[in-house]
């Protein structure tokens, strides 16, 4: 038996489209059963770990006050003015704009260390400094010059402009810094 030709194309696109949309559907809604099954804790599976929800994060909102800036920070030699973030996110990261005081003394500045932290990216706001990163070397970062130091990567900071004022972000806001033998 011969089957029937459709006469246009346009006739045959209704079919075509019925047919793949149910597909479609059906697909989609298989998967999403399967993902909520595999999220919860079950009998089935009573080893599955629902994720410790963080508390709700706040808005930081920071404007430059001259008196914000404290030599209440990591180092000596520098100023911080926190922008409120590690009270907003509940330790999650902190940011500061630091003011390293001028001018530079390398024996007080230029010590080898780390930071154990997950994630730390510096941002020059204004002047320059030069830094030493296991791996990169030396660098002279300038206004507008931004990096980051992946996690326990040993650096210091060679040098500095009496003006440097810099933006840190940092993962966790509380964290320990080793420094080590030169």
């Amino acid at each position: 038996m011969a089957k029937k030709k459709v006469a246009s194309r346009a006739a045959a696109q209704p079919a075509v489209k019925k047919k793949w949309s149910g597909h479609k559907t059906a697909a989609k809604s298989s998967a999403r059963k399967t993902i909520k099954k595999a999220r919860g804790v079950s009998a089935a599976n009573p080893k599955a770990v629902k994720s410790k929800a963080r508390p709700k994060q706040r808005i930081a909102i920071s404007h430059h006050r001259e008196e914000d800036f404290k030599a209440d920070g990591l180092r000596a030699y520098a100023h911080y003015r926190d922008l409120g973030i590690a009270d907003a996110t509940h330790g999650l990261a902190q940011a500061h704009v630091i003011r390293l005081i001028g001018p530079c003394n390398p024996a007080e500045v230029s010590k080898l260390h780390y930071h154990d932290v997950e994630f730390q990216m510096v941002y020059v706001l204004k002047g320059w400094v030069k830094t030493y990163m296991e791996g990169q070397g030396e660098t002279l970062m300038k206004e507008g010059s931004a990096w980051t130091q992946p996690p326990r990567i040993k650096h210091l900071i060679m040098d500095y402009s009496d003006d440097v004022e810099l933006l840190e972000v940092i993962l966790p806001a509380e964290f320990k810094t080793v420094e080590l033998a030169s």
